[in-house]
């Protein structure tokens, strides 16, 4: 009899678009690699894909020309639908997958409808509250939904729903802060590392709204010994470094930061927009914050998700057209001064933090694989050879 055959499982993760979609996407394909998977990551041409994506190792990375739909611009929509579709039909006709996971966002469709055209398991992960279009769609199409919250479920049309939590990449997980204690990270990025210090973080897409708000109130900070890091975005660094230094407050401002961990590892406290994928980084590190959801977010799931987090006591709220300097000043220094304020909120964050989730996201695929092979092998009678998959 021949020896049993051996196959490498291959997954397509499609997680581009914004950092929301692509560091939890990482995060599972980090956890594939470690089970001894082959794994591909699509991703968008948008810079914060092309610069996070430069320090992943053993993940082969493939660039779709996806956009987003917005501001009624439909035939570049649909144009780049296309192309993106038929590149990922090639790619998979190249290699075909064995799964393909969506993490949301204007990446995730193309590859799916061109893996479902060659009868390949596929998923979806949505990390929010309220599920973005994209998913919508999606869900009644794939075997699985994968949820951050169980509030998505009631949204989702999948087969099977399965709430796991929001993948965090595996530097924020178990041991980070033995390894990477405050003043270390603060001294790697040019920080102080004995003063306590804020980040301010808005994200791929929110930063401009979020800056305005800060620099409306840094005057008030004038004489307090704080110091501040601060992600601007590329098109407010000028701007907001500009205000740091004319006021004198000790500051590293940066317009980009792929070492997230090494930035809030660093922060006493954060103020930060309310993205699921920068939730489940927050909790995994139990950082205090002050939440500002972005009010353009789509169907302002960014608000439900940021409630979700004050209501447990795990974050405290400001509303970005609500919140004159005086409040945010207020909010900032009530974090950065009561050691009781911060505690609460670090055990209340607790609850909100998954650090098994992009493993079991991982489990829940390798089982489907392998069933599938196992159907698709259909040895005959009497024949006792099985197609292994290697997990």
């Amino acid at each position: 009899m021949n020896s049993p055959a051996l196959k490498t499982p291959y997954v397509a993760i499609a997680c581009g678009g914004t950092g929301g979609h692509l560091f939890p996407g990482l995060a599972v394909a980090g956890e594939l690699k470690r089970r001894g998977c082959a794994v591909a990551v699509l991703i968008s041409p948008k810079d914060v894909d092309q610069q996070a994506v430069k320090t992943v190792i053993g993940v082969k990375i493939y660039t779709l020309p996806a956009v987003g739909l917005q501001n009624r611009n439909y035939l570049p929509f649909i144009a780049s639908f296309g192309r993106s579709l038929f590149i990922a039909w090639k790619l998979f006709h190249r290699r075909r997958p064995d799964a393909v996971l969506a993490m949301g966002g204007f990446t995730s469709a193309p590859p799916v409808f061109a893996a479902k055209d060659s009868a390949v398991k596929t998923f979806l992960h949505e990390s929010n509250t309220i599920p973005g279009r994209s998913n919508r769609f999606l869900s009644r199409f794939v075997d699985t939904a994968f949820i951050g919250f169980p509030e998505a479920a009631a949204t989702l049309r999948a087969k099977k729903t399965v709430v796991t939590g929001t993948p965090v990449r595996a530097q924020f997980l178990s041991g980070f802060r033995i390894q990477n204690p405050e003043s270390s990270c603060r001294k790697t990025l040019g920080l102080d590392p004995n003063l306590p210090t804020v980040l301010v973080v808005g994200g791929s897409q929110g930063a401009h709204g979020l800056n305005l708000l800060i620099l409306s109130a840094l005057p008030l900070f004038v004489g307090k010994n704080w110091q501040w890091l601060h992600l601007t975005g590329a098109k407010d660094f000028e701007l907001v470094h500009s205000a740091y230094a004319r006021l004198g407050l000790n500051s590293v401002v940066k317009p980009f930061l792929a070492e997230m961990d090494l930035a809030l590892g660093a922060a006493t406290i954060c103020v930060s927009r309310a993205g699921a994928s920068s939730l489940a980084e927050i909790a995994a590190l139990r950082l205090p914050s002050a939440l500002v959801p972005l009010p353009t977010a789509a169907d302002n799931h960014q608000s439900f998700n940021a409630a979700a987090f004050a209501r447990t006591g795990a974050a405290v709220l400001l509303d970005q057209k609500n919140s004159p300097p005086e409040k945010v000043a207020a909010v900032l220094t009530e974090l950065m001064t009561s050691e009781a304020s911060r505690t609460r909120i670090q055990n209340a964050l607790g609850q909100w933090h998954a650090p098994n989730a992009a493993a079991e996201i991982a489990g829940h695929i390798l089982a489907a694989i392998t069933q599938s092979h196992r159907l698709e092998a259909k040895p005959p009678v009497g024949d006792e050879m099985k197609l292994k998959i290697v997990t």
